[in-house]
């Protein structure tokens, strides 16, 4: 089994990743690191840079646990692909990242949180960065 943790070069995502660092330890389990982007997105402020990418890996070894960190594309729908991921991992606990979006924001974006939180057949561990308020 495994600790599925999505990541975004964010504050929610630097806070998702400490908590899955830390639950991965606590449970003695593998850490997935997912960053996705759009199929065919030429540009896509989600993407974490490689070096980033390395370093939160190295941040997981760095407190005794075995990282991975995997870059799936998605073609329609984000929450889905994380999802599926997290099946495909046997995940036992998904953690998220979340940010403050405004009523209109959601209802004109939609919530992939919001989507992985109602919508998942395991655990999620929803976290919000330092000093942020997920309303």
């Amino acid at each position: 089994m495994s600790i599925i943790v999505g990541f975004v070069p964010t504050p929610a995502g630097e806070a998702a990743l400490t908590a899955g660092i830390a639950e991965a330890k606590l449970r003695n389990e593998e850490l997935v690191i997912v960053n996705s982007a759009r199929q065919g997105s030429l540009v896509d402020k989600s993407v974490a840079p490689d070096d980033v990418l390395e370093k939160a890996a190295q941040r997981a070894s760095a407190a005794g646990v075995t990282a991975s960190v995997i870059q799936p594309p998605y073609k329609d729908d984000l929450a889905d692909e994380f999802l599926d991921v997290a099946r495909e991992a046997n995940a036992s606990l998904i953690v998220i990242g979340l940010r403050h979006r405004t009523q209109v924001g959601k209802f004109i974006l939609g919530s992939h949180a919001q989507r992985i939180l109602m919508q998942a057949d395991r655990p999620v561990l929803a976290v919000k960065a330092d000093g942020a308020s997920p309303f």
